[in-house]
């Protein structure tokens, strides 16, 4: 089978945004673009039809969920993630470290790997780089990311050092595990905290290991919008040009224009969906809360200037309506608008890049935010 390949396409002059294609045996993704996160083998609220009518060309599982329940061997037995949820197109996988991150004091990190209690039934579980590469490859990933730990913020520099050392020997098991089959591709993952010495060297040493494509982590956890910038800004030129680059876990639709002018292929964010079912919607204009009174008898769409099924057939009242009253309904239409808004924005981006236009695509993006009004 076809193995994985990223093209750069174009380049944009007057920043450093990149047009690109990866290839994969599922198909190609056409970057910079946003990836919808399936957590648990769906993206909450949208049948599989819906993304694809949406135009999303990539989604993110999670493998710390999917190894807890089902269990990646169930999932292998039943034929892949991808028969499994009826998913034909791209799937990626993170390695799981963000989540046991996020279990605090339920997990203990080890050169091994980190044991830590399952959030479902307090089970004791240790995963470790190989057990990691072992579940993904399971769930048949198309793109199979490196174990990691992601570091908070604030860290210390001796803490942030330690972690990003040991989070490269991390990598070089997984890249020893790792059998690529199917025409699977393997990230690796850079850290370093908010220090550019240590997101340098971490850098460094993941590409002489060697990975089809390289992410930036330990970023959107805590740290003000201009740190990450910064983050960003310190590491992303230190990667291959011609491998694709990944900022894990961003996030605002500032976030994803920032960072695609600084150099992003590739992002993913549980934020379009969580806001969708808190009612939290995304525009052209900004952010809106549905559930606020003033849309009780509002006739207008979310985004007079969207064209998604949401925005054509539903008024603002109706959808307020559906949110007060606690119908499954709010969070199917409400996800459906808001990760319609952020793939719509990246095929912008898209098309920006390739005309040589993006410097005044970012331009617009915020203007349209200084001079409107819901």
């Amino acid at each position: 089978m076809e193995r994985f390949a990223f093209a750069l396409l174009n380049k944009d002059s007057g920043t450093s945004a990149r047009r690109g294609r990866m290839l994969t045996p599922r198909g190609a993704i056409e970057t910079p673009i946003f990836m919808p996160v399936g957590t648990q083998g769906t993206v909450k609220g949208l049948l599989p039809e819906a993304l694809k009518d949406i135009g999303a060309q990539i989604i993110l599982a999670n493998t710390y969920h999917l190894f807890l329940r089902p269990g990646h061997e169930t999932v292998r037995r039943l034929g892949g993630l991808h028969a499994f949820m009826n998913w034909e197109l791209p799937i990626l996988t993170d390695s799981g470290g963000f989540q046991v991150f996020s279990l605090g004091e339920l997990r203990r990190i080890t050169e091994e790997g980190v044991v830590f209690q399952s959030h479902l039934d307090g089970s004791r579980h240790l995963l470790s780089p190989e057990l990691s590469i072992e579940v993904q490859q399971a769930l048949g990933a198309d793109i199979i990311m490196a174990f990691d730990e992601c570091i908070p913020y604030p860290a210390t520099r001796d803490y942030v050092a330690q972690s990003t050392q040991r989070s490269t020997r991390w990598a070089l098991r997984c890249k020893q595990a790792f059998r690529g089959e199917a025409g699977q591709a393997l990230f690796g993952i850079v850290q370093g905290g908010m220090f550019p010495e240590l997101r340098r060297q971490s850098s460094e040493e993941l590409q002489e290991i060697g990975f089809d494509g390289y992410a930036v982590g330990g970023l959107s956890v805590g740290e003000e919008a201009s740190l990450m910038y910064e983050a960003m800004e310190s590491t992303l030129p230190l990667l291959p040009e011609d491998r694709p680059r990944y900022v894990m876990g961003v996030g605002t639709p500032e976030n994803l224009v920032e960072g695609i002018s600084r150099g992003v292929d590739m992002f993913d964010c549980v934020m379009p969906t969580r806001n969708a079912r808190n009612g939290v919607l995304f525009t052209s204009f900004g952010k809106i809360s549905i559930k606020q009174a003033r849309y009780a008898e509002d006739s207008q769409p979310i985004d007079p200037a969207c064209g998604c099924y949401v925005c054509r057939h539903y008024s603002r009242a109706y959808l307020r309506h559906l949110y007060q009253s606690g119908e499954i309904l709010a969070s199917v239409l409400n996800t459906h608008h808001n990760l319609h808004y952020y793939l719509n924005l990246m095929a912008e981006a898209r098309r920006a890049i390739e005309n040589g236009q993006f410097t005044e695509f970012r331009r617009d993006f915020y203007h349209r935010r200084e001079t409107q009004d819901s």
